[in-house]
């Protein structure tokens, strides 16, 4: 199960000394969601519930040829992003910035073990507009384009 929140930003934090994953990503199906992803050297096949704050999912490793296999199956573009890891305990701030057709999103997740914890969090300063209701902001309808624009 997969709990999570999400956040637009409204000022960026020094990301010089945190920790980053590359991603690219890219959809096979959106109903239901079935997404394909390269984190750094590592390859997965994701399928996700239904819902917006609380999901379930499911995981399996693929290899690299598999991967790119895929990747030419996919719906839309493939989103590309740098995720900086931020620490906030007991969470961890999931913080990307967006490249190619997403240009100039900023956004952060942050998942919880419980919807309760989820209702209860507290957000810092520097993060914005709560988005976590708004489809818009699921990657997986990213596919067709930057709801910035």
């Amino acid at each position: 199960m997969e709990i999570e929140r999400k956040f637009l930003i409204k000022e960026l934090p020094d990301l010089s000394k945190y920790e980053y994953v590359d991603i690219e990503q890219g959809y096979l199906s959106t109903n239901p969601v079935v997404r394909i992803r390269k984190k750094n050297d590592k390859y997965v096949l994701t399928y996700k519930g239904s819902g917006l704050m609380s999901r379930e999912e499911l995981e399996a490793a693929l290899t690299k040829e598999s991967y790119e296999h895929l990747l030419e199956k996919i719906d839309g573009h493939a989103i590309t992003k740098r995720r900086y890891l931020i620490p906030l305990e007991p969470y961890t701030i999931e913080l990307d910035v967006f490249y190619g057709h997403m240009e100039g999103l900023i956004m952060a997740e942050v998942e919880f073990p419980s919807v309760e914890e989820a209702n209860n969090f507290n957000p810092p300063s520097w993060f914005g507009v709560d988005v976590t209701e708004d489809r818009r902001y699921h990657n997986s309808n990213m596919i067709m384009g930057n709801p910035l624009k």
